[in-house]
Parts: structure tokens; C-alpha cells; sequence
């Protein structure tokens, strides 16, 4: 039996685990697979609960399971708090108890979506891309202070952190159409020197993947005006977290893109990119469709069901292409109408 946690977190998080949860049951019964779905409080739920934004109880949960799968955390009501009691620390605090390294970020924009999207439709023909984004270490992770009059984060990566990530990076591009472009300032930062002078050593393992360099700044600007020129984006913990967040407007909506923390193994924590949405939270009109596909990607890496993961991936685009959406896409659907319309074209 297969055994996923289930953190539905904060605002809109138990309204989308609830329609994920159900598309994986219903995948798994498809399957005559065992799989039991474990509920656990993480972030501002948790703080209210227990005290802590992370409860020993949900770590140890985490640890066991195969796969964790999270909602969203956050919200105004918990603002106040200091850094290491907000529940956004339980989210980095978990990242590191299960040593997911590794955020993967997939952004391919659904046609009948393109319109939705900032961009004139000719610049996202094309644009399938994966943002490969260090997780554990950088500036999130670094020493900190802050006074009265001044503060101070630390940035800072081993080799060993950079190298296992890029090898992940490589191995996807190996995968798809065989290019890296690693994210930098190796024009200011020593910690990106070190980043691209390693990322030059692991591309030496993959000589049928191409590596190109880029600076942070000139990649913000061609992610933007010529998005199909990427295939696999690789960089550090904060330069991916706003790169990726940008890339997120090539799809229509941030509701519609999935994630995936992966480490060495097979388990993962999966969950959409998007925040907890406090003020659209109890209304059902959230967008499930990034926590269905964060399901795919589950059932791809974790429960390793390639062929459960194609057909969820299939029943969002032919819910989407049905016009089943929610306000954010520019339709009148519910949240609960989109996971029906998932879970019928399963059927």
C-alpha cells in the first residue's frame, strides 16, 4: 500500500486538496491500487492547532509516506508573527526534514488558454519548459539578522548543492530536447561563480545535452519576449522562486501550474505554485487544476504510474477544452465542477 500525506493547509488549500484527493483515489481504483490518503495540519492551521507551523506528528508523517501533497499555506491572520513561527517556515522546515532539493516547475501553456496570457499568442507558440529550482540552500537558508537599523541575509551553496541539482536538471533535458540553461550573476556573486563553474564540470558527464550560461537580469527579459527558447532552466533557490513565479503568466493563470519537490529517492512533495488566496478562500471558486496536475506529476515520480499520470494530464485538457473553468481563467465554473469535469473524463 502506498501512503500519501495529505497537508491541506491554509485559504484555498482544503478546497483544491479535496478535488485532487479525489482524482487520485479514483486513479488509484483504476489502477486496482492501494492507496491511503492521510490527512495532517501544516502551516497557519497548524499554529492554530499545536503551536507550530510544522508539528512533529506531520514531519514524522511526511518522513513515512511515500508522497506529500500539499495545498497551500499563509495568510494575513498569522502576518504578524516572527519569521521562524509563520507558516511558511513549516514549509521550508519540511523541504529539509524530507531533503527535496529539487523544485521542478513545468510550464506548457494549453491553447485554448493562450489567451489569458499577457503576451501576444504568437510569443507562447511553442513554450514547453521546466524551471529546475535549488530548494535547500541560498539565501532562504543562510544566516540572518535584523536590528533596528540594519539586517543582513547570507547566501551561500557548497559544491555538493549545486552539482546534484544540476545533475537532475541534466538528466530531465537528456529526457527532452536536450538543453540546459543555467541562471546566474557570475558577474557579481561569488556563490554564482562557484554555480557555473560547477554546472561546466557536470555538463562534461552529458555530452549530448547543450549548456548555455545567463544572467538573472537577461533571463527575466527572455522569459518573457522569447519563452520558446527554453528548455530546461536551472538555477538557485531565490533567482527560481521569481523566475519561476514569472513563467507561471505564460499559462493564462497561476492556478494552472503544478509543482514538484523532489530529493535522491522516489518520495516527493507535490503541490501548485500559487499561494492560499485568502480572499477568494471558502467562495469555491479556486482554480484545482495546478493541485490535479500536481497529482500527475505524483503518480509519475512517486507511485511511479506513468501511464495514471498521462491519463489525469488528459482529463485537465479535456476539461479545459470543454470550456470547464474557473473565474481566474475568465469562466463561470466552480472548483468542484472542474474536479468533476476531471474526474468524468477519467471515467
Amino acid at each position: 500500500m502506498s501512503v500519501v500525506a495529505v497537508l491541506a493547509g491554509d485559504g484555498i488549500g482544503p478546497e483544491i486538496t479535496a478535488e485532487a484527493t479525489r482524482v487520485l483515489a479514483a486513479v488509484a481504483r483504476r489502477r486496482g491500487a492501494s492507496v491511503e490518503l492521510v490527512p495532517a495540519p501544516m502551516g497557519g492551521c497548524a499554529i492554530d492547532q499545536t503551536g507550530s507551523p510544522l508539528p512533529a506528528t506531520t514531519r514524522d508523517l511526511c518522513l513515512r509516506a511515500d508522497a506529500v501533497l500539499l495545498g497551500a499555506v499563509g495568510g494575513p491572520k498569522w502576518d504578524t508573527l516572527q519569521g521562524s513561527l509563520r507558516p511558511e517556515a513549516g514549509l521550508l522546515g519540511l523541504r529539509k526534514a524530507m531533503g527535496t532539493y529539487a523544485n521542478l516547475r513545468p510550464v506548457a501553456p494549453h491553447p485554448k488558454l493562450v489567451e489569458r496570457a499577457p503576451l501576444k499568442a504568437e510569443l507562447l507558440k511553442g513554450v514547453d519548459l521546466v524551471v529546475v529550482r535549488e530548494l535547500t540552500g541560498g539565501i532562504y537558508f543562510g544566516e540572518r539578522r535584523l536590528e533596528s537599523d540594519k539586517a543582513f541575509d547570507t547566501c551561500a551553496y557548497t559544491a555538493g548543492e549545486v552539482e546534484r541539482v544540476v545533475r537532475l536538471a541534466f538528466s530531465m533535458a537528456r529526457r527532452r530536447r536536450r538543453h540546459v540553461t543555467s541562471i546566474d550573476k557570475a558577474n557579481v556573486l561569488d556563490t554564482s561563480r562557484l554555480w557555473r563553474a560547477v554546472a561546466n564540470r557536470v555538463a562534461t558527464e552529458f555530452p549530448d545535452v547543450t549548456l548555455a550560461h545567463e544572467l538573472v537580469d537577461a533571463a527575466a527579459m527572455r522569459l518573457v519576449r522569447r519563452p520558446a527558447d527554453y528548455d530546461v532552466i536551472v538555477t538557485e533557490n531565490l533567482f527560481g522562486d521569481v523566475l519561476s513565479d514569472e513563467a507561471s503568466v505564460l499559462a493564462g493563470s497561476i492556478g494552472m501550474l503544478p509543482s514538484a519537490s523532489l530529493g535522491d529517492g522516489t518520495r516527493g512533495l507535490y503541490e501548485p505554485i500559487h499561494g492560499s488566496a485568502p480572499d477568494i478562500a471558502g467562495r469555491g471558486v479556486a482554480n484545482p487544476y495546478g493541485t490535479i496536475l500536481s497529482v500527475a506529476m505524483l503518480l509519475r515520480h512517486s507511485l511511479r504510474a506513468d501511464e495514471a499520470a498521462v491519463a489525469v494530464e488528459r482529463a485537465v485538457t479535456e476539461a479545459i477544452d470543454a470550456g470547464v473553468v474557473t473565474p481566474d481563467l475568465g469562466g463561470t465554473a466552480s472548483t468542484a465542477a472542474c474536479g468533476a469535469a476531471v474526474l468524468e473524463r477519467l471515467r
